[in-house]
This record gives C-alpha cells, sequence and structure tokens, in this order.
C-alpha cells in the first residue's frame, strides 16, 4: 500500500527511494512491535510522505479527483435507487461498492456506471442485511464512520435513503487531519453531506486512517456511546474498530471490501467481495 501511495506523489526519484527505506524501518514493518493496528502504522508512513513532499494533505488532487467523478454518475445512481425493488438495500450494497473508488478503472462516467452496475451483481450477506434492517427499525441514532473520498458520495445516498425511513438522527464522521484519499471537512462538503446531516471531525490528531476511539474527541466518543447504531465504513475503521469490547462492539455495522487476503480469510469471502457485517461481543 506504501509503494502504491508514494508512486502517486510529486517527488522525484531519489527522494521516493529515501522515502521507502525510511519507511521500512518503522519497527511495526520489521516485526519488532506487533501491539498496534494497521492504521496506525499507516499514521508513521503518512508522516514521512507529509515530510518528503512539504505537504500538509498529499492527496488533495486525487481526492477532489475522486469526488468529481462519482458526482458525475449521481443521476445514474438515483436511476439505480428509484428502480430497485428494495432501495435501502441497493443504497447499502452501493455504500459498500463505493470502497470500490480508488479501484474504479477509467475516467468516463459511462466507464464508472458500467463498473457499478456489474458490481451490483453481487450478492451481500442476506442475514446480515435482515439484522441491519431490523436495527434500523428499532433505532433513533446513527453515528456514521466515513471513509474515502468519492466514497461519500456513496454514503449520502444511503443516508438519504434511511433518513427516509423515519426520524432518525445521524451524524458523518470525517478525519480531522487529511490522510491518504481520506475525506475530511473538506470533501464532505463537495460531496454534500453538510445538506442532509449533522458533518463533525473525528478529533484525532494525527494522519491516521481509521477511527481509534480512544484518541478521538470527547464528542466523537459521547455520540458513539450515546447512539443506537455506528455504521463504520472502510476497512482502515474496521481494523481500528475490531477489536474493541462491550457494547459499542455490538453496536456497529461494518461495510467494506475484501481488498485483501486477510479479509477474504477472515469473512470467508473472495477478493473484492462486499461485505456487510456484525460482529458478536468479544
Amino acid at each position: 500500500m506504501s509503494i502504491t501511495a508514494i508512486r502517486s506523489l510529486d517527488v522525484e526519484e531519489g527522494a521516493l527511494r529515501e522515502l521507502y527505506r525510511t519507511i521500512l524501518e518503522i519497527p511495526s514493518l520489521r516485526g519488532r512491535s506487533w501491539n498496534v493496528t494497521s492504521p496506525e502504522i499507516l499514521e508513521l508512513v503518512m508522516n514521512l510522505m507529509m515530510r518528503a513532499t512539504g505537504k500538509k494533505d498529499p492527496f488533495r488532487e486525487i481526492k477532489a479527483l475522486q469526488n468529481k467523478r462519482i458526482l458525475k454518475v449521481v443521476p445514474f445512481l438515483k436511476k439505480l435507487l428509484s428502480e430497485a425493488a428494495d432501495p435501502l438495500q441497493t443504497a447499502v450494497k452501493l455504500a459498500i461498492l463505493g470502497n470500490t473508488i480508488d479501484l474504479m478503472m477509467g475516467n468516463r462516467p459511462t466507464d464508472i456506471e458500467n463498473s457499478i452496475a456489474e458490481k451490483l451483481k453481487e450478492p451481500v450477506s442476506e442475514r446480515a442485511y435482515q439484522v441491519f434492517r431490523r436495527r434500523l427499525d428499532e433505532c433513533r441514532s446513527i453515528v456514521y464512520l466515513g471513509d474515502n473520498a468519492g466514497e461519500i458520495v456513496f454514503d449520502r445516498l444511503l443516508v438519504e435513503v434511511i433518513r427516509e425511513l423515519g426520524n432518525i438522527d445521524i451524524v458523518f464522521v470525517v478525519r480531522s487531519v487529511p490522510t491518504l484519499n481520506d475525506a475530511t471537512l473538506s470533501e464532505a462538503r463537495v460531496a454534500g453531506i453538510h445538506e442532509v446531516v449533522t458533518v463533525i471531525e473525528n478529533g484525532i490528531d494525527g494522519p491516521c486512517p481509521g477511527t481509534v476511539l480512544r484518541r478521538c474527541s470527547q464528542e466523537v466518543r459521547d455520540l458513539i456511546n450515546r447512539a443506537d447504531m455506528v455504521i463504520s465504513k472502510g476497512g482502515g475503521n474496521f481494523d481500528a474498530l475490531e477489536e474493541e469490547k462491550g457494547e459499542v462492539r455490538d453496536k456497529i455495522t461494518f461495510m467494506l471490501l475484501s481488498k485483501c487476503t486477510p479479509y477474504c480469510n477472515f469473512f470467508g469471502v473472495n477478493l473484492h467481495q462486499p461485505i456487510l457485517c456484525h460482529l458478536e461481543r468479544g
């Protein structure tokens, strides 16, 4: 992941090699520390990237492009929802497929539309969906933990469908500090999420691509503790939250894509499959 990320940076070859050499010195990547989550390791990588580029948001242009590409196909996405037998299920699948934004090929709207239409054929767990639907019926408040730019356009559509089901209060949480292609307040506003729900930053004081609860602001922790449901988008949030214990763990609905072999093994699915799941209390 680090190699893919640094290749997209505007840095000369010698500096890139030095950056990668420095990344390889991170203790956790040398098997010397096993008690941190992958988002916390990537936070160290991001700090090195920011230092190498001299930019606080090295992926700003990439995030803007991702939002722009998906906003162009919103009419197509809304048409899918209007024609769906179960708009909520389709919105859930679209939100999960939004996690593939960094994998989608082609810049033309038709390329993206074709990709989405094809990927929608992939099923999500019917059992997990029924659990999700039942929880929504009993829900009055949701904390929605966002992930990537571009993906948050899909998240807005799901939020809109959920709001149509009843009087549910939803707070959408984004990163406080730019990291990789994850959404901050800036990208959320471009996607228009602030027009339908309250959007706040997570309060984490570093470029961590995941929701590490102990580092979130007191406001976010209180909201999560009081919420009836937490929707967690993407792998970074899953990696940070999967080991949480007790009531918080019980209320989380994870939505992500199986982008790597460990996810495939953990969830028992093939590569690049949509995942909707709820974990039992650990």
